[in-house]
């Protein structure tokens, strides 16, 4: 069987590479050990061989930072990647897609989404900084993305100069997060903000949840009881309780 780097969409294996580049000198640095049926995972779907591998990282600020390829045969490929902060740090949590398939990307999204009220003020006025290339095909959140931000990108690049633009744009927002977490004190555990961030963060888990799609595909290649085990403990674990 083949692995998830081989013959992967260039846009897919680029945004990869970049992400793996961008947490190498995140401050303290330290890989997390995964479960063994969580880190390589093999299935079947429809007939076709289904491979997915997961890396786990944390750091300073970070309580996960994760990313996960997924390949169905030779067909449909999946990137997904979010970085969890830890409540006691004022930092969003980055999170980006990619969808690709023979027909090319079908979707593509990248955000930093707030955890409390609002985004910190200073990585507000970063992020409005940050050009905006004129993608053609711009497409509508889910009913439950709500709890994106503003600065929120979802769209179907049509060309390869917008897969270029859209992995340009991913890496402005994680050069963003990245000098927030060296510049981010931390707070006490049982501070007022900590807590609204702790309970922030457990709402977007929950939102998450909803995305009865990814619960569908991964019931129909295993079965209902580790789908949920997937999800619950990798894809969006609420972050511990507060100490």
């Amino acid at each position: 069987m083949s692995t998830p780097s081989e013959g992967l969409h260039p846009l897919v294996n680029a945004l990869a590479d970049r992400i793996r580049a961008s947490w190498t000198d995140l401050p303290g640095l330290q890989r997390l050990e995964l479960q063994p049926d969580l880190e390589r995972v093999t299935g079947s779907l429809d007939g076709e061989n289904l491979f997915i591998r997961n890396e786990l990282n944390r750091c300073r600020g970070l309580r996960k930072l994760h990313l996960e390829i997924a390949r169905l045969g030779l067909g449909l490929q999946i990137l997904h990647c979010v970085w969890f902060p830890d409540p006691r740090f004022d930092l969003p949590i980055f999170g980006a897609d990619v969808v690709a398939g023979p027909a090319g990307i079908s979707a593509a999204i990248v955000d930093l989404s707030p955890v409390a009220s609002a985004l910190p003020a200073a990585m507000e006025e970063q992020l409005g900084s940050v050009p905006q290339p004129p993608f053609r095909q711009v497409r509508t959140l889910p009913g439950w993305g709500t709890i994106f931000s503003s600065h929120v990108r979802f769209i179907r690049p049509d060309s390869e100069e917008e897969e270029r633009w859209f992995l340009d744009l991913v890496m402005a927002y994680l050069d963003v997060l990245r000098s927030a977490v060296l510049q981010t004190d931390c707070d006490p555990p049982d501070s007022v903000s900590t807590i609204e961030r702790h309970q922030g963060q457990l709402n977007y888990c929950l939102q998450q949840k909803r995305n009865d799609k990814t619960r569908r595909v991964l019931e129909k290649a295993f079965d209902p009881i580790w789908a949920d085990h997937y999800i619950e403990n990798l894809l969006f674990d609420d972050p511990p309780p507060l100490q």
